[in-house]
């Protein structure tokens, strides 16, 4: 396996020569500034945040692999994505785990089977669906990837919000606040349907039929749980990019999410 990387991550993992975890395993790997254009890749697996995908496209476009899966947040419209790789080369997946780096040092934990309430890794290719549960990924395979993607904005649109007040402010969000947020997340959901879409998977669209007081409380509770000071510690680009995107597929009907961008 080849790890492409750039600056302080390229520089570790260049000392290194393996992804360490915080409990000290070492999966060794190749590591390189750039992607190797003459291999054929079984898969290359793009990683970004939306926002750096556009530096990587012309390597991608030109590279041998044989599959490039991307996976990340996005709203906007997969087609360039795949008409950059090539339609039978392009693969969309979103990974259900918990990762961060300590130090240099990989931390994460894959979301097992038994909670698929809460959500799976999922890719749109069945055989990579097998490959990555074979490897210990519980994953499912989801045809309807762009209502996916754009359910899932409408969802961590809110709490990307809600994390960020926190971190910025050191508190839970009030009762006003929670209710704002809240209406921001009714609009998201509303947005989704708007363009033609399923609200998907079912448990999300059960989430979008609860009545506004219960998801402000939700908000309201989920504001004062620790993680979130930790998760707004990471900035407010991602909720930037996806709220500029809800916002540039309908602006009359995004009013309340450009009001709460942070």
């Amino acid at each position: 396996m080849t790890v492409v990387a750039r600056g302080a991550r390229l520089a570790w993992l260049e000392k290194e020569r393996a992804i360490v975890t915080t409990e000290e395993q070492r999966a060794p790997v190749e590591v390189s500034a750039t992607l190797d254009a003459i291999t054929p890749w079984d898969l290359v697996l793009v990683t970004v945040l939306e926002h750096q995908v556009d530096e990587v496209l012309p390597a991608l476009r030109h590279s041998a692999a044989k599959q490039v899966m991307f996976m990340f947040n996005t709203f906007a419209p997969l087609d360039r994505l795949r008409d950059a790789v090539g339609a039978h080369r392009f693969v969309f997946g979103f990974p259900a785990i918990f990762a961060e780096f300590k130090d240099g040092k990989l931390k994460a934990q894959v979301i097992p089977r038994s909670l698929a309430a809460l959500q799976l890794t999922i890719v749109t290719d069945p055989a990579w669906a097998e490959i990555f549960s074979k490897a210990g990924i519980p994953t499912d395979t989801q045809t309807e990837m762009h209502s996916w993607l754009r359910t899932h904005a409408a969802v961590v649109v809110p709490v990307m919000i809600t994390a960020t007040r926190v971190h910025e402010r050191g508190s839970g969000l009030s009762w006003k606040e929670s209710h704002e947020v809240a209406l921001g997340l009714a609009e998201g959901f509303a947005l989704v349907r708007s363009l033609g879409h399923l609200v998907t998977p079912s448990n999300v669209a059960v989430l979008g039929k609860l009545p506004a007081p219960l998801t402000t409380l939700g908000l309201w509770l989920l504001s004062r749980h620790p993680m979130m000071a930790s998760l707004g510690g990471k900035g407010p680009g991602e909720a930037r990019t996806l709220i500029d995107a809800m916002v540039a597929a309908a602006p009359a009907r995004s009013a309340r999410l450009q009001s709460l961008r942070p």
